[in-house]
């Protein structure tokens, strides 16, 4: 005879075996506006890397017979003063302006991961040192630091195709403060948990036990806080590239083609210079900061599921 479970038992059941990555992306999925800000950033995604590859314009190409033309069936959104399209400059700064918030974050997340585990595993004087490190940092104004060496990179004369690069790894070097306090955090509570304790009577070596045993734990974080410092790198590189001091031309990006506001004339009559590329900021940085936020709260382990 076959017993007949009750209803609850097969709910939970069915919840034992989800795992932790499957239960997150069931709470995503149900913060719409999350799911917004992620098919926000795919399509400035796509837009920048498989744009450019399908438009009959090259970011070089210029029309001399169209300058500073109006928006047409020909220049979707028109012409600069130089004659080039502003929609593909568009298309190759998203993909400028993304990589350098990419790649920063990537700088970010690999020293403060490292040092937030180095310092929350050994504590004592290793922690000390560390944690001094990171005031020192964190004492330092950032965005005049980064006009500061902005400006030297203009004085060395600092070719545009390496200036991007040189962009990338400042932003990086100067935000992975914030993310170490965050990982040093958790490796502190980890470090006391059973896991660890079974990693010590097995004779591990301290290299195996942060990389593969405590660092694995603070993914959730580190995803988060790598997502949202994305949008904080575009920004920035955005002000920079604005001011002058980041991406210089001819390589585009969003911060300086938006940089023709300078011009009131351009401000005044020839929006669609400007507007497309500060239109493309605002929504690139409201969808990562919506994903951002719905991440957290999905990998949040005090919400139901």
């Amino acid at each position: 005879m076959q017993l007949e479970l009750k209803p609850e038992v097969k709910q939970l059941k069915k919840e034992e075996i989800l795992s932790p990555w499957k239960i997150i992306r069931k709470r995503l999925k149900k913060n719409k506006l999350a799911m917004f800000g992620m098919y926000i950033l795919t399509f400035m995604i796509l837009m920048s890397f498989i744009g450019p590859l399908i438009s009959p314009y090259k970011m070089e190409s210029i029309d001399l017979f169209n300058v500073s033309a109006n928006p047409s069936f020909k220049h979707l959104l028109g012409t600069d003063d130089v004659g080039r399209d502003v929609l593909v400059r568009v298309m190759y700064g998203g993909r400028i302006s993304l990589s350098v918030g990419i790649l920063a974050v990537f700088v970010e997340v690999l020293i403060g991961s490292v040092l937030g585990g180095i310092a929350g595993f050994y504590g004592g004087i290793v922690d000390g040192i560390i944690m001094r490190i990171v005031d020192i940092f964190l004492c330092f104004p950032g965005l005049p630091l980064l006009i500061m060496l902005a400006a030297v990179m203009s004085d060395l004369k600092v070719p545009p195709e390496y200036r991007m690069y040189v962009v990338m790894f400042i932003i990086g070097f100067i935000g992975w403060p914030g993310l170490c306090r965050i990982v040093r955090g958790q490796i502190l509570s980890l470090r006391e948990q059973e896991f660890m304790q079974a990693a010590e009577a097995l004779g591990l070596k301290d290299r195996r036990k942060i990389f593969s045993h405590l660092l694995p734990n603070t993914f959730a974080s580190i995803i988060v806080s790598a997502t949202l410092g994305i949008g904080g790198a575009i920004l920035t590189e955005s002000t920079l590239s604005f001011l002058g001091l980041g991406v210089t031309p001819p390589t585009p990006s969003w911060g300086q083609m938006v940089q023709a506001v300078n011009n009131s004339y351009i401000l005044q009559f020839k929006p669609w210079i400007w507007a497309p590329p500060g239109i493309c900021i605002f929504l690139t940085v409201m969808g990562i900061n919506l994903f951002g936020d719905g991440l957290r709260d999905a990998i949040d382990p005090k919400l139901k599921v």
